[in-house]
C-alpha cells in the first residue's frame, strides 16, 4: 500500500479539519498519521497528514482545493527517498557524519553526489561510494564559478541541496534557482562572532554556551528560517580548540536533525519562520 504526505497551510476556519477528513474518508484514504497546529496571531492552520491507500492525485488535489479557503497552499507528497547533493569546501564533520548515517541507513535520501569547490575532501566522499564532482573556483569570476555549480547541481535535479560547510556565500541567482530547497549550517554563539576563527574569539571573550543553527537558504546571509538549533554549555576549562571541538560535534546533531525533518515533509515555512508538525 502506497503511502502520501499531504501538507496543508490555509487561514484558520470552522470546520477545517471536518472537511478534509470527509473527502479522504469518501476516497477511502486512510490517515495514518496527523498534526495540526493555528498560529495564534496570523491565524494560519498547518496540518500534516500520513495517508495510505490507492490515491489519485490530482482527483484529490482537486477535491481538497474546493473545500478549502483560497489560496490555501496544498502539497501532496509520495513518501518516498528524496534526491539530495551535499555541498562541501574542505571541512569534513558535518559531511563525514551526514555520509556515515546515509550508508548506516538512517536517512530517508538518495544522496546523488558531492560537489565541492575543493578536492580536499574526494577520498572520503568515494570511500561511502558516492560520486565526487570538484568544481574549482580558481581563476575563474564568481559567476563563472557559481554557474558551473547550477550546471552540476542540476544534472541531478535534487529535492534538498545541504551546505555541508559550504563556505562560499550564494548569489542570488543561485537561491532563485533553488528557492526553498537549500539548507545550510553555521555556528551561533551568543554573541555572535564573524571572521576566521569564531572559536578563538569565543575563547577569548569566554563565552560560556557554544550553539549551532540549521536553516533555509535565502537572499539574507543566514537569516533564513531556522529549522533547528541545539547548544552545549562549555567554561573557563575549554580551550579554544576544545571549544571548536564542541562547536563541531554540535553541528553535526543539528544539520543531521534539521536534514531529517526536511526528509520527512515536517517543515512549513510561515513568513520567515518555521513550523514543525
Amino acid at each position: 500500500m502506497e503511502q502520501y504526505i499531504l501538507l496543508i497551510s490555509t487561514q484558520d476556519a470552522k470546520g477545517l479539519i471536518y472537511n478534509i477528513s470527509k473527502i479522504l474518508f469518501a476516497n477511502s484514504i486512510n490517515i495514518e498519521q496527523n498534526a495540526e497546529y493555528v498560529d495564534p496571531e496570523t491565524k494560519n492552520f498547518f496540518m500534516r497528514s500520513v495517508l495510505s491507500g490507492k490515491i489519485s492525485e490530482n482527483i484529490l488535489l482537486k477535491e481538497l482545493k474546493e473545500v478549502l479557503p483560497e489560496g490555501s497552499l496544498i502539497k501532496l507528497n509520495k513518501k518516498t527517498k528524496k534526491d539530495v547533493v551535499l555541498l562541501a569546501t574542505k571541512e569534513s564533520h558535518v559531511l563525514g557524519d551526514l555520509l556515515i548515517r546515509y550508508v548506516s541507513g538512517e536517512l530517508n535520501a538518495n544522496i546523488k553526489a558531492v560537489i565541492a569547490n575543493h578536492n580536499t575532501l574526494k577520498s572520503l566522499v568515494e570511500k561511502f561510494d558516492i560520486p565526487f564532482i570538484c568544481v574549482s573556483a580558481e581563476n575563474i569570476s564568481r559567476d563563472e564559478h557559481e554557474n558551473k555549480m547550477i550546471e552540476q547541481i542540476s544534472q541531478f535535479n535534487p529535492d534538498i541541496i545541504v551546505l555541508a560547510k559550504y563556505m562560499r556565500i550564494l548569489t542570488s541567482n543561485f537561491v532563485e534557482k533553488f528557492s526553498g530547497k537549500v539548507l545550510n549550517i553555521h555556528h551561533s554563539f551568543l554573541p555572535a562572532f564573524i571572521g576566521a576563527n569564531p572559536y578563538k574569539q569565543a575563547y577569548e571573550r569566554g563565552v560560556k554556551i557554544i550553539g549551532a543553527t540549521a536553516h533555509y537558504v535565502t537572499n539574507d546571509l543566514d537569516e533564513g528560517p531556522i529549522i533547528y538549533q541545539d547548544v552545549v554549555r562549555v567554561d573557563h576549562s575549554y580551550s579554544w580548540e576544545d571549544m571548536r571541538n564542541a562547536g563541531r560535534n554540535v553541528e553535526k546533531v543539528v544539520l543531521s536533525n534539521a536534514f531529517e525533518l526536511l526528509l520527512n515533509d515536517r517543515v512549513f515555512v510561515h513568513r520567515n519562520k518555521t513550523v514543525i508538525l
